[in-house]
């Protein structure tokens, strides 16, 4: 017998988002809605379209991905 499964998108949080957190997710969701498929382009329109990385400074494949690392864990 089958048992359905089913995963509560916040389960896993140990804490609620933060104001940047909340930005950033609402960023990545209008990019991928606006058709953007890679990591170059997904840096590129967080860039134009903010908010801002960590610190102030513009976006990098690497300050995001490592950001990425940190909020999963």
């Amino acid at each position: 017998m089958a048992v359905d499964r089913y995963l509560e998108p916040h389960q896993a949080r140990q804490r609620p988002a933060t104001l940047f957190e909340d930005l950033l997710g609402d960023a990545i969701e209008r990019a991928f809605g606006e058709g953007v498929q890679t990591l170059p382009e997904l840096v590129a329109y967080i860039n134009r379209s903010g908010p801002a990385g960590e610190n102030g400074e513009a976006w990098t494949e690497q300050s995001f991905g490592a950001l990425m690392a940190r909020l999963g864990h």
